[in-house]
């Protein structure tokens, strides 16, 4: 038991270890990690529940996050610190549910999640993954202990982790679904009294959040549409959780087998591993078997709303059935010793190498779309008081926490109100319904008189002589040419399937550059991870 007790704490150091590599990211907050700081900064009686509600995820997290910041303050560093935090207690959680099937199986879960890039990238991340991964491990932990041990303790505890998981993320009944059919399934024979009054009362309970499930289901937001589902989204979940390639944090390529050649092995070798102790775990279980019908189900729901068009299928939106996935993976090993040496040894190897070696490993990722980036750069800019700001993409309130914009005048042309820069009269309900077809005739023109003329009246005649614009442009939403943007809208393949917001920002940067040169004078354009920033000066009247 000593011995198992150092084990766990060396794992633990080299966690934490691997966790605070470069936690302090010069580039900022992005932007859903700006969304959590935001909420969590709001006080109960103002505006924290509305921003709550405005977002897409249940309150828990924010109030996790509230409570850290109380305590130390809201730097970026605490921020991500927090993190940090709940993805340690992650692997003592993850160890104990190896452990209800042996020691050397808590163990080794525990060592997974230790080296998981997927899990170090998240306990670096202002988002809810990291506690919900640590929520989603105590509730496997208890679901195993009650279907063992049916008693009142394990059903209180696994009712309240089950519970803390639909309270932090907004699609997580899907998984607390599946989870109390196994349950139901497992516990039938002896209880079935009992398991029809639990679902009765789930019944009763969950007609209120019928409109929640409706609201989710009809929400109209431009997010749902970054990427159209395709079977390499499967493929990518796996590498995802098994091997420490990182691809489908925010969106994934169609093709499977993108990387060089070179990289590969690193992306498919641990998945593959993981793989094969898997299907031997189920092969050899029942109860295993179960459980990965949990997986199964919570994977094809997650497909199908993908496809209907109603969220992105992203692996971070799955977290739930990672520590099945950790466990079926640790918890039935071959016979022969050495095959398992060898292949854990192999597995551990490319993980590690992966993570201290390579430039993009998840502790190294920089977050180029972070708020930071281009608030430096605009402090580069020599503004003067009364200078114009043109944000593109997202509202000031966005930036705030790193510049401050009481001297200059921000016009934000964003998520939420593009329409009206676009076309007169079009609104954004508008645009969400039929944007494709009212644009595509601007898309294929090579100017747009209706917004040269509202950027004339509303800023370009109100300057004076030495004042400045200046563009704040996120390049990783506005990334088509002008050319490309012309070619997509000719194409009706290619126009279908290019997001509408892609298209749209493009446009709205080519149009509002065209626009300024025809008026002032370029002064200075800088660049650095996804954002640009150009400087126009009127220099005559």
């Amino acid at each position: 038991m000593k011995r198992n007790t150092i084990i766990l704490f060396l794992l633990c150091l080299s966690a934490l270890g691997l966790r605070l590599i470069f936690i302090d990211k010069p580039d900022g907050l992005w932007n859903d990690e700006y969304v959590s700081w935001m909420i969590a900064s709001k006080s109960f009686n103002d505006g924290f529940w509305d921003a709550v509600k405005s977002q897409c995820h249940m309150p828990l997290y924010y109030f996790y996050l509230k409570f850290i910041m109380l305590l130390f303050g809201n730097s970026d560093l605490v921020l991500r610190l927090s993190s940090v935090l709940t993805g340690l207690f992650a692997i003592g959680a993850m160890y104990l549910v190896g452990k209800e099937k042996d020691e050397q199986t808590g163990l080794l879960c525990a060592g997974f999640c230790a080296i998981s890039s997927f899990l170090i990238y998240y306990s670096q991340e202002v988002r809810l993954y990291s506690i919900l991964f640590l929520i989603s491990a105590l509730c496997l932990l208890y679901t195993i202990r009650l279907i063992k041990n049916p008693n009142i303790k394990n059903l209180v505890f696994c009712s309240i982790f089950n519970i803390l998981i639909i309270i932090t993320h907004t699609i997580g009944f899907v998984f607390v679904f599946f989870n109390l059919i196994f349950i139901s399934a497992n516990l039938f024979k002896n209880y079935k009294k009992f398991v029809q009054t639990f679902w009765s009362a789930i019944f009763i309970v969950s007609c209120p959040f019928v409109c929640l499930a409706y609201k989710i289901m009809t929400t109209q937001s431009f997010s749902q549409w970054w990427n159209h589902f395709s079977i390499s989204q499967i493929g990518f979940l796996l590498t995802d959780y098994f091997s420490p390639v990182l691809t489908n944090l925010t969106s994934a390529p169609n093709k499977f087998l993108y990387l060089p050649i070179a990289l590969i092995p690193f992306m498919l070798i641990p998945a593959i591993i993981a793989l094969i102790y898997i299907i031997k775990s189920v092969s050899k279980d029942k109860f295993n078997l179960a459980l990965l019908s949990i997986v199964i189900g919570v994977i094809s729901v997650l497909a199908a709303a993908s496809i209907l068009g109603k969220l992105v299928f992203i692996t971070k939106y799955s977290i739930e059935i990672y520590p099945i996935l950790i466990y079926l993976a640790c918890s039935n090993r071959f016979d022969n010793k050495k095959i398992n040496y060898v292949l854990i040894t192999i597995y551990s190897m490319l993980s590690l190498g992966y993570l201290i070696f390579h430039p993009y490993s998840a502790p190294k990722m920089h977050r180029a779309e972070g708020h930071k980036i281009p608030m430096q750069m605009l402090k580069n800019m020599q503004l003067k008081k009364n200078d114009k700001i043109i944000l593109l993409y997202y509202p000031k309130d966005r930036f705030e926490k790193y510049f401050d914009f009481s001297d200059y005048t921000v016009i934000s042309v964003d998520k939420g109100n593009f329409a009206s820069y676009m076309t007169a009269g079009t609104t954004y309900q508008d645009a969400y319904k039929n944007g494709k077809t009212i644009y595509k005739n601007l898309f294929l023109s090579d100017n747009n008189n209706y917004l040269g003329n509202k950027l004339k009246t509303e800023i370009f005649d109100n300057m004076r002589v030495g004042q400045s614009i200046i563009m704040v442009v996120l390049n990783s939403v506005a990334f088509c040419t002008p050319d490309e943007i012309k070619q997509i809208a000719k194409e009706d393949n290619k126009y279908t399937q290019t997001p509408l917001l892609f298209l749209v920002f493009s446009y709205l940067k080519k149009e509002i550059f065209y626009d300024s040169v025809k008026e002032f004078v370029p002064q200075n354009v800088e660049k650095k991870g996804n954002w640009m920033i150009v400087k126009f000066t009127k220099v005559n009247n």
